[in-house]
């Protein structure tokens, strides 16, 4: 299957290309539908940043395996924008960022990217280059492998851990 087939199936999505930077166990337990809680403070607190900020802009976007924060017009081009509540992850974010770029033009749209990140009032431009959608390529790729793994890929401790809404489900 190409990589095209595969993101038009739904098997894979913007948040499993986030994950899949931060933390492949986790990709594989989305993938099967094991989600954590609702209720976490830091799903939360994630959800209320999204909600809050830029909420005059709030243009959200949804398609299969996307769900766009903020969709805004500057200088005649389309700007796709994600936004996190740190710059911790900035490369996960970039990739997820990638991804929804490289969707959009393989559905005949032109965009830009930018990482925002509100509470540390920063914001990162991202454009789709061929180095980036090589690695996004390469990653679905792995993906796909994880997520048809038999079994999750055994826990790897980092620095994301102490925050993740799974921590009791590999640490407990």
């Amino acid at each position: 299957m190409s990589a095209h087939e595969v993101a038009e199936s739904g098997l894979i999505t913007g948040t499993l290309i986030w994950y899949y930077y931060i933390c492949q166990r986790e990709v594989w337990l989305m993938a099967h539908e094991l989600n954590p809680e609702a209720e976490n403070p830091f799903l939360e607190l994630g959800r209320l940043i999204q909600e809050e900020s830029y909420s005059r802009e709030k243009k959200e976007f949804t398609a299969p395996g996307m769900k766009i924060d903020l969709l805004r017009k500057r200088d005649g081009q389309l700007v796709v924008a994600e936004i996190k509540k740190s710059s911790h992850s900035t490369e996960s974010a970039t990739m997820q960022l990638v991804y929804y770029l490289w969707r959009l033009r393989e559905m005949g749209i032109e965009a830009r990217g930018e990482l925002l990140v509100p509470k540390e009032r920063k914001r990162f431009p991202v454009e789709l280059t061929d180095e980036l959608e090589s690695n996004l390529l390469e990653a679905m790729d792995n993906i796909e492998r994880i997520i048809n793994l038999e079994k999750p890929p055994a826990p790897a401790k980092t620095s994301f851990c102490r925050n993740c809404a799974y921590a009791e489900f590999c640490w407990g």
